[in-house]
């Protein structure tokens, strides 16, 4: 399984939710040991692409790793995210080179071959003031950077990914859930989930 959404959008916070409840083994994103991350909101035409191999290398390793894996295991961010939002994002607001973006997209294309779609990928959908009130709230000195429009042209880009995702996938409003505070909250995403899965897969006993 792997939970999608913007920049704040709880994607982390969610993953370690469903990791503990239901005992699968969570995969994140790298973010905290990723050497590109803080020098590409400084100047985000000189790293973009660097950063973007990171994590498309990052997340084909944790791909493999999972596809592997005996047990179950839910992922922060899937790497179709990469190639369909980021740096797509990047090269439409000229700050990926063109050559850069497609060499990029051939490498990703060679990498989907061997790849096996999340049996359920679920969606987090916010808003702008909800993605910088998380943002915030994390306090990490690298986000303070992060503009106002590049959020939402990432919001959009993402709407328009999702409607074209062709598997299994979840859209969850999360403007008005507070999973991490409020058990209210928490309980209706999980059921939610829960009832999904038992819907894509057969009970046993």
């Amino acid at each position: 399984m792997a939970v999608a959404g913007n920049i704040g959008a709880g994607k982390s916070t969610l993953t370690q939710i469903l990791a503990d409840t239901f005992g699968w083994a969570p995969f994140f994103e790298s973010v905290d040991d990723n050497p590109y991350l803080a020098d590409f909101y400084d100047d985000m035409r000189r790293w973009s692409f660097n950063l973007q191999v990171f994590f498309l290398s990052s997340r084909f390793k944790h791909q493999k790793e999972i596809e592997a894996a005996p047990m179950s295991v839910v992922q922060d961010r899937s790497i179709y995210e990469d190639v369909e939002i980021f740096a797509r994002n990047l090269a439409d607001m000229d700050l990926m080179d063109g050559r850069d973006h497609a060499n990029y997209v051939e490498l990703f294309s060679i990498m989907a071959g061997y790849l096996q779609p999340p049996d359920l990928l679920v969606y987090l959908r916010a808003g702008v003031p909800t993605l910088v009130r998380h943002i915030q709230a994390r306090g990490r000195e690298f986000e303070s950077s992060i503009r106002l429009d590049y959020l939402e042209r990432l919001n959009e880009l993402y709407e328009s990914w999702i409607d074209r995702y062709p598997y299994p996938k979840m859209v969850v409003e999360t403007d008005a859930l507070d999973f991490v505070n409020e058990p209210e909250d928490r309980y209706e995403i999980l059921s939610r989930i829960e009832s999904r899965l038992f819907g894509l897969f057969p009970v046993e006993g």
